[in-house]
């Protein structure tokens, strides 16, 4: 057996171990963890260590919330990341830097559906990290800085920066990558100074539209220290315990439907907290920032899979039950103003309730952020590539269809995963093993070359690459929303105090209670 593998960073040695014929060191710190003055701070660069640290098991998550909460034993070292690579020897290796999902509230790099283990066979240097999340990580406070989830995934690229040639990766040729509220961060990334250079490529699978002003996170920030006890500091938050401050998140979250009156429609989104445009750390949306021309394109690889929102639905028992006044509340809070919920209906006749629903919450949340950001890249002056995921899911007699998440284990190849398992079904049909490899050869051709083997979106012909037993590159398929939703780009939430409160129906509001629900019987999604 040979021994296990060594690599120098600028910290010190680390030793990973020997799997699957490749090179793993997990738990690697790249800050220092955010306790006592640090806890709300920017991160802070990570300590020296002298000899060698054993780089064997992954590092904690973050303090969660929803359903998972946060680690009993109150661990702190959250600032992490991985490294799996094929030779800690090789030279030249490219890099694909993994932010996971999890609705800002959730997640870590240690799930199993994120296994590199295909990806590093392929030839890939794989990063996969631990960030900030929900009130840790993006809680608005005076006396800190907004969005430190996004400082600690910087910071996490300028590790890789300054030590990936270690692992064999080269550093001029860094993919991020990321599904659901990890592409809503790499989508802020793409605009921030702060980390130009640091990536040249970029993946995003299902970004949702999701930012608040400083008005409505100020409003958050105080409902949520009022509820603790507190003020809403991050001196006062201190003498808060991280598990409580993350369970008190997921109690406000799901009595978001009390506030609706003065938060708006923020309150049918389901989490109580999302990154916010405060004017720093993210001066506007990717949106407006890329098609204003404050930031440059790049290489973007962009997608959403069919029926964003059929998982939610499902999760929440909803599906089939959803009434008339359930498409109004929709078409109302998300269709855009003046006229979508008109044009819905004008383009969808003969729809149902139902269908009217999944529709508009499927665009608003996640299909038409990532159409939109494929557009505004390419405006400016970067090149995108678009993909649908068609391929329906097994599960629950077919009636989760191409759902939110589906994309995530095919893209790891990690179908016997437990959430590959629960999706695609164990063994999987031969369509998926098909769609995956696909999937999986588009990521790591476009890592290497830029190109993921299809043709580039253009505003004139709208070539969208569609992933399913038979696959297809054709005009962008959701039309008649795009239309609908043409120059209307998503907008952060505000606080409306003329916004009469509406029924809590609490069906978006399923984000919050279905992430990371990787229990037995129930589906995982990577959100």
């Amino acid at each position: 057996m040979p021994e296990q593998p060594t690599a120098r960073t600028a910290e010190g040695v680390v030793e990973g171990r020997w799997r699957r014929g490749h090179a793993v060191f997990r738990g690697i710190p790249y800050a220092q963890p955010p306790v006592g003055p640090l806890r709300f701070a920017a991160p802070a660069p990570p300590r020296r260590w002298d000899g060698t640290r054993q780089a064997a098991e992954f590092g904690p998550a973050a303090p969660q919330s929803g359903p998972v909460q946060a680690d009993p034993q109150e661990a702190t070292g959250w600032l992490t990341l991985n490294v799996s690579t094929p030779d800690p020897g090789a030279a030249g290796l490219p890099v694909l830097v993994w932010i996971h999902g999890g609705a800002y509230i959730a997640g870590t790099s240690s799930d199993p559906t994120y296994d590199p283990a295909a990806l590093t066979a392929a030839g890939l240097v794989v990063v996969s990290i631990n960030y900030r999340l929900g009130a840790e990580g993006f809680v608005l406070l005076d006396d800190a800085p907004a969005n430190r989830g996004f400082l600690d995934q910087i910071a996490a690229l300028h590790w890789v920066r300054r030590n990936i040639a270690s692992f064999g990766g080269d550093p001029d040729q860094v993919t991020v990558a990321g599904q659901s509220a990890g592409a809503g961060s790499i989508a802020a990334l793409l605009t921030m100074k702060a980390v130009r250079g640091l990536f040249q490529r970029a993946i995003t699978h299902s970004v949702p539209g999701w930012h608040c002003t400083p008005a409505l996170a100020e409003r958050v920030a105080a409902t949520l220290a009022e509820r603790l006890g507190t003020a809403p500091t991050a001196a006062a938050l201190r003498g808060v315990a991280p598990r409580r401050l993350a369970q008190e998140v997921t109690a406000l979250s799901a009595d978001l439907a009390a506030y609706q009156a003065s938060w708006g429609r923020f309150c049918q989104a389901g989490i109580a907290v999302c990154p916010v445009v405060d004017g720093e750390v993210l001066s506007e949306t990717p949106w407006s920032a890329l098609t204003g021309g404050r930031a440059s394109g790049t290489r973007l690889l962009v997608g959403h899979t069919r029926d964003e929102f059929r998982l939610f639905s499902v999760m929440t028992g909803r599906l089939g039950r959803f009434t008339d006044q359930d498409a109004r509340t929709a078409l109302d809070l998300f269709a855009p103003a003046p006229d979508g919920a008109h044009a819905y209906r004008a383009a969808h006749p003969q729809a149902t309730a139902e269908e009217l629903v999944e529709t508009v919450y499927s665009d608003a949340l996640f299909r038409i952020p990532s159409l939109h950001l494929a557009q505004a890249n390419a405006a400016a002056g970067g090149t995108s590539y678009l993909f649908e995921l068609r391929l329906a899911s097994p599960a629950l007699a077919g009636t989760l269809g191409a759902c939110h998440s589906l994309d995530v284990p095919l893209a790891f190849g990690t179908l016997d995963s437990p959430t590959g398992k629960e999706l695609l079904g164990d063994p999987p049909a031969p369509e998926a093993i098909a769609v995956s490899r696909e999937l999986q050869r588009a990521w790591v051709r476009f890592a290497t070359t830029g190109d993921p083997g299809w043709a580039a979106y253009r505003p004139d012909q709208q070539l969208t690459r569609v992933l399913d037993a038979e696959p297809m590159t054709v005009p962008y398929p959701e039309q008649a929303s795009h239309r609908i939703w043409e120059g209307r780009s998503p907008v952060p939430f505000e606080a409306s105090p003329g916004i009469e409160p509406v029924a809590p129906d609490r069906v978006a509001q399923a984000y919050v209670r279905s992430v990371e629900g990787g229990q037995t019987g129930q589906v995982h999604p990577s959100l």
